[in-house]
């Protein structure tokens, strides 16, 4: 029984991100992996192309056909979709095709099905989907409290490559640079971005940095200009090389209103970048407010303005931070622990043999669901 991951498209974002990499590093001697999504930016990431189908944008019966051939000629017991639309996918082709599929749901974001029509979403994923990934235990529990089936979620944090995200030592000469890197997006927050340089003004050595592209790109480069602070904030579009972009910061900020859980967050943490973030979604997971970074409950620019000035002015502070997020990374967030747990998730779903999943060796019982101490279920 092989895998199928499917993913919208290959634009640049976590989710696509996150499909590359298991395209990338998904192996197993009883198992073959295939893929398919649109092809974006992000296709050249991809180094088994050979397994690899080209879905179209638009076109979503020419997607179904496609997806029902790879199904059918390649023995896939499994059905791993990035999206809720993917997942919408699966269940026209498992009925459809009046087959076994296994449906496997990573929940990237906050879905419009899950906001505006939580009672459908709820019926298609008890009813529909044979596991759920979250990236994050704030996810899980968000699913929980939605009254999603908690036998049926696991979390998997996503994974940072530290042979890509090595460790740089910072220069230590002025001026310090504080950045961003995200989706340039309303949701993301740059605006509030914009609103700690000015704080930071009488900084002379201070140059804030903007990578990422999005919808909001020039409305943001309008409001520099604006605010009269071209001179201090630089907006680099498009980021290709994230590691090098993170490691060339003194500082990084996340500025976003909603967050799951950002996957620059630990490439920060690999390189050797402090962090100075709100506390949204999943990020208090990975940074413990004082002990490897900072994280602010309220957008408030003076807060941020004065973690900044500590960061800067604190060499040992600044130097533990590093440490101890670099240790971190290592332990719970690598690239190979994302791979493993996702490849055991596989093989839950499928049924085979003895695992060992969140440090406990189980034992698949024969309905698929993995058993927890005390009796309970997960």
């Amino acid at each position: 029984m092989n895998v199928l991951v499917v993913t919208d498209k290959l634009d640049m974002g976590g989710a696509e991100n996150y499909f590359c990499k298991l395209e990338n590093e998904l192996a197993h001697p009883d198992i073959k992996f295939y893929f398919a999504a649109a092809k974006g930016e992000l296709y050249n990431n991809l180094q088994k192309k050979k397994r690899f189908t080209d879905l179209h944008r638009k076109n979503h019966l020419k997607n179904l056909w496609l997806l029902k051939e790879i199904i059918r000629e390649n023995n896939i017991g499994v059905y791993h979709a990035n999206s809720l639309r993917m997942v919408l996918y699966g269940l026209i082709l498992k009925s459809a095709m009046k087959s076994k599929l296994r449906i496997i749901y990573t929940k990237h974001n906050v879905t419009k099905l899950e906001k505006y029509l939580p009672l459908i979403f709820r019926f298609v994923l008890n009813r529909y989907v044979r596991s759920i990934i979250t990236v994050s235990d704030f996810e899980k529990y968000q699913l929980i409290d939605l009254g999603i089936d908690s036998r049926k979620i696991v979390t998997i944090y996503n994974g940072v490559d530290l042979q890509q995200f090595t460790y740089q030592r910072k220069k230590n000469h002025p001026p310090k640079k504080v950045g961003i890197l995200a989706r340039v997006s309303k949701e993301k927050n740059q605006a509030f971005f914009l609103e700690v340089a000015e704080a930071c003004r009488h900084h002379t050595n201070l140059m804030f940095y903007i990578g990422g592209d999005g919808p909001d790109y020039q409305r943001i480069q309008r409001q520099i200009i604006n605010m009269g602070i071209q001179d201090r904030v630089k907006m680099l579009g498009a980021i290709h090389t994230p590691e090098e972009f993170i490691g060339n910061m003194d500082v990084l900020l996340v500025t976003s209103h909603r967050e799951v859980f950002p996957m620059v967050i630990l490439e920060a943490m690999a390189v050797g970048t402090p962090i100075v973030s709100i506390n949204r979604g999943g990020i208090n997971e990975a940074i413990e407010s004082g002990k490897n970074g900072y994280l602010l409950d309220e957008h408030s620019k003076q807060d941020f303005r004065h973690k900044i000035e500590h960061l800067l002015s604190n060499d040992l502070k600044r130097l533990q931070f590093i440490k101890v997020s670099r240790k971190k990374v290592e332990t719970a967030f690598s690239l190979q622990k994302m791979i493993r747990g996702t490849l055991e998730e596989y093989l839950v779903v499928l049924g085979e043999g003895v695992l060992h999943t969140n440090n406990r060796k189980m034992k698949k019982p024969s309905t698929g669901i993995r058993k927890q101490k005390g009796g309970a279920e997960q």
